[in-house]
């Protein structure tokens, strides 16, 4: 039989009347028919919605309205979806190629996380490489104790082990979210294939204070304080003036 699962694809956006349309395309143009697209946008002002609106028949759910952040905009993008996996993929992101979704389904049949490679891109939508951390042959729970190996984007889950965001980190919650996930699943899939490409997006140094500072929070949760000190000045010490290497993807 025909692994043909539903997946519920969301995209949470606010004021990104330049990048939603490329985001959208290369969701309503993938070969892959059974897919649920869901747009949660919170309340955007700029034109985003308009954009939107022209594609309102390829997608299943247009939510505008206030929200509280992008993690309970993706809640409810959560709470929306009907579909056994789901996949988020935010404004400025985009599948990589037209037939990615179709492709991830043929690796291999009941997965309940389905993972790959990410590109980073420019405003332009211009391949500048691949994300600083990559994906190890084999992900677990424990594959994050070092940070994000995994991009969201490239992280398709079953549903029905998905729990919400927990609101009260504001910025860093995806890596808890994603190792609640890993916890809970006993078939993990490297597709070997690029999945999403990533919009690479300035970040004030005041954010990467906070962010760094949350995420510590959260990997002390999961792998204790004192192990996760370690892992961060080992961090430190290997990888002292690391930068992301641009790379060709043919």
């Amino acid at each position: 039989m025909q692994f043909n699962p539903k997946i519920s694809i969301v995209t949470v956006v606010y004021n990104a009347k330049p990048f939603i349309e490329r985001t959208i395309k290369s969701v309503i143009f993938q070969t892959y028919l059974n897919i649920e697209y869901i747009i949660i946008d919170g309340g955007s002002d700029d034109g985003t919605l308009e954009i939107a609106e022209k594609y309102e028949s390829q997608i299943a759910l247009i939510h505008s309205g206030k929200d509280d952040g992008i993690y309970d905009a993706m809640n409810k993008g959560l709470k929306d979806a009907t579909g056994d996996y789901i996949l988020y993929l935010n404004a400025g992101d985009e599948l990589y190629a037209n037939d990615t979704i179709e492709t991830i389904f043929k690796t291999t049949a009941n997965g309940d996380v389905y993972y790959g490679n990410t590109a980073v891109v420019n405003n332009q939508g211009t391949i500048l490489g691949d994300r600083r951390l990559t994906p190890p042959a084999q992900l677990n729970w424990k594959s994050l104790k070092y940070g994000m190996c995994v991009s969201h984007q490239s992280f398709i889950a079953r549903r029905l082990i998905c729990d919400f965001y927990n609101l009260e980190y504001k910025i860093a919650a995806d890596i808890d979210w994603v190792i609640n996930v890993l916890k809970k699943s006993d078939k993990v899939v490297n597709t070997e294939i690029y999945i999403s490409k990533f919009l690479e997006a300035g970040t004030s140094q005041r954010n990467k204070q906070s962010a760094w500072m949350q995420r510590f929070k959260i990997m002390s949760k999961h792998y204790g304080f004192f192990q996760t000190l370690w892992n961060h000045i080992y961090i430190i010490l290997r990888f002292p003036f690391h930068k992301a290497t641009k790379k060709s993807m043919t």
